[in-house]
């Protein structure tokens, strides 16, 4: 009793995966949850979630992972069971498409050919032993399997069959193989995978990079360095081109270079550098101006960051504070812009902007002292994307076995021919018929071809 009790449990449990209701839901479910993911920005940092969806809501995105559904716990539970629907469907029905392909005998239904399938008739002269050792090269040419047998009813004559491509009916179980590829792919690039970003400032190198909308970071085990930059514009300010020139560092020095720019990525130990970005680092020393109004001087004076410089006249001090490659103006992005504060000997200290796109931009202050810089050593940082993918292989392969898989399932069908030759009243009547589930019309032009090759013969 306990055997046959846990026997059906087994068979309740096989019987669950192998249901194609089973394999509707999780489709459903897949496909909700792309639209979610679609509604919903994934990777976003928390910052823009709480600014969009507010605080309470964005924790509740956050908590149940709305916001990286693709590498959350509950999504890959669903390519899982997924992965082993496929497999326990593809079980469950094996057996009996086994037997078919790898059948010795053929599987035929000479009712088939006898009462449904269309048939081309003629007759011939000779008797059905002559007629035997004239067909059977021309029947049995380009067929895997082949064989004759005699009429049932014991009348003089007998039938030949012909098959090929028993095979096709694996086509189906390639692109479920296929499928649990793609899967295991995906399944790897997400837990073994990483995105993240590197700016690398020129002549410098780096050997760590930051994943993307997280603290953490991550140890390459090879230094990328950033040998130059350089970037051009079109006639409105926008960037052109960006190129970048990479070096891969090894333990025993630079093992390689050569130039990025975006869509042409540098790949090295499954590593991938996209050229992503760029930006501008302060020069170490600027050269500023310090434009008087009473007098109608101007003075140039050179300043570094974080010390004050004496502005002539006894009008006080300026000490450069910060830089920012796109400083926000009113609604407006004027551009890489030096932050510094103007300490004047008889007023409280004024925070200033120098844009370096618009000199004369501190002239709006309407002060007695106009600063400006006029000159710096244009430095820049390449923004690098890095990613890694290690079942990116495996999504290809799956992909060119789905193609074939579907090649053969629709347009590789299993072939059937069919001769009867029967003698009647002093005469042979001969019969030829082709039978295939794919490609009805082609088998019955062939079955026409074939009785033509043995009226011929």
């Amino acid at each position: 009793m306990k055997k046959t009790a846990s026997k059906r449990r087994q068979n309740r449990v096989w019987d669950f995966f192998a249901s194609v209701k089973l394999t509707v839901a999780i489709l459903l479910s897949l496909a909700f949850t792309s639209i979610i993911g679609t509604l919903i920005p994934q990777n976003q940092p928390l910052e823009m979630y709480a600014i969009q969806y507010g605080r309470s809501l964005s924790r509740v995105l956050s908590f149940f992972d709305l916001t990286d559904m693709y590498h959350s716990w509950w999504f890959q539970l669903l390519i899982l069971l997924m992965a082993v629907n496929i497999c326990v469907c593809s079980l469950d029905r094996l057996s009996g498409t086994w037997k078919i392909v790898f059948k010795k005998k053929g599987s035929f239904n000479k009712n088939r050919f006898r009462k449904r399938v269309p048939k081309i008739e003629f007759e011939d002269k000779r008797s059905p032993d002559r007629l035997k050792e004239v067909f059977a090269p021309i029947v049995s040419k380009g067929f895997g399997f082949f064989k004759t047998e005699p009429l049932e009813d014991r009348d003089d004559g007998f039938v030949m069959l012909a098959e090929k491509r028993r095979w096709s009916a694996l086509g189906v179980y390639l692109v479920h193989l296929s499928v649990l590829v793609l899967l295991a792919g995906a399944m790897i690039g997400s837990i073994l995978g990483f995105d993240g970003y590197a700016n690398i400032p020129e002549g410098q190198e780096t050997d760590v990079i930051r994943i993307r909308n997280s603290q953490k970071t991550l140890k390459l085990n090879f230094k990328v360095r950033c040998d130059d930059f350089d970037v051009s514009f079109y006639e409105t300010g926008a960037p052109k081109e960006f190129r970048s020139r990479l070096s891969i560092i090894e333990k025993d020095g630079v093992s390689f270079s050569r130039d990025i720019i975006v869509n042409d990525p540098l790949r090295h130990k499954g590593v991938n550098f996209f050229q992503s970005s760029y930006g501008r680092i302060p020069s170490e020393e600027i050269d500023l101006s310090f434009a008087m109004k009473g007098s109608g001087m101007a003075y140039a004076r050179k300043a570094r960051m974080g010390e004050p410089v004496e502005i002539p006249e006894g009008a006080g001090t300026f000490t450069l504070k910060g830089f920012k490659n796109a400083y926000n103006f009113m609604g407006h992005n004027i551009g890489p812009s030096y932050m510094g504060v103007f300490k004047p000997k008889d007023r409280e200290p004024l925070e200033v902007t120098l844009p370096l796109n618009y000199p004369s931009f501190d002239r709006m202050r309407r002060d007695k002292i106009v600063i400006s810089v006029t000159g710096e050593e244009k430095r820049y940082y390449t923004g690098l994307q890095v990613t890694r993918d290690p079942g990116v292989w495996l999504v290809y392969l799956g992909f060119i076995m789905m193609i074939i898989g579907f090649y053969i399932s629709f347009f590789m069908g299993r072939q059937q021919m069919f001769v009867e030759v029967k003698r009647q009243g002093g005469k042979t009547r001969v019969r030829v018929a082709g039978f295939s589930a794919k490609n009805m019309l082609g088998m019955k032009l062939k079955a026409q071809t074939l009785s033509e090759k043995l009226k011929r013969a």
